[in-house]
């Protein structure tokens, strides 16, 4: 199973929760084009600008510490990219009540994240297990 050290996970959620603070403090969305960039890039090509970096920074080998699943992730950054690019878009377009919006709900997401609670990991599940009964009750 492919794994993510949790420090890494920790740095783009907190850089998240940061640009978004600015986003909505300055009402300007360039800021948020650096998780969105940053994000896409990794999902697209597999490289992480912002964690290749803190990477160096880390104390210990990265197998030793808490490690995070692969694909829950990727699935959670989609979800962030959706709501970044929304936002980045609603922004060009000054639609601030979507761009306010979407911002702040993937600014929530990432926080509560932090916080504790996987919102993206309640998502998957949930559709998870729909996908499963669905399956289950088509084979009765």
């Amino acid at each position: 199973m492919k794994t993510i050290p949790k420090p890494l996970v920790m740095v783009n959620q907190w850089t998240i929760v940061v640009s978004v603070i600015i986003a909505l403090i300055t009402q300007s969305a360039w800021i948020l084009f650096i998780p969105l960039i940053a994000n896409l890039s990794s999902l697209l090509t597999g490289f992480h600008p912002i964690l290749v970096v803190v990477k160096r920074f880390l104390s210990k080998p990265a197998n030793q510490y808490i490690q995070e699943d692969y694909a829950q992730l990727r699935f959670n950054q989609w979800l962030a990219v959706g709501f970044l690019f929304v936002a980045s878009i609603s922004f060009l377009l000054n639609w601030t009540v979507l761009f306010n919006i979407a911002t702040v709900m993937v600014g929530l997401a990432a926080l509560i994240a932090i916080l504790g609670f996987c919102i993206g990991c309640f998502v998957r599940f949930q559709y998870q297990q729909w996908q499963y009964r669905r399956k289950n009750s088509a084979a009765n």
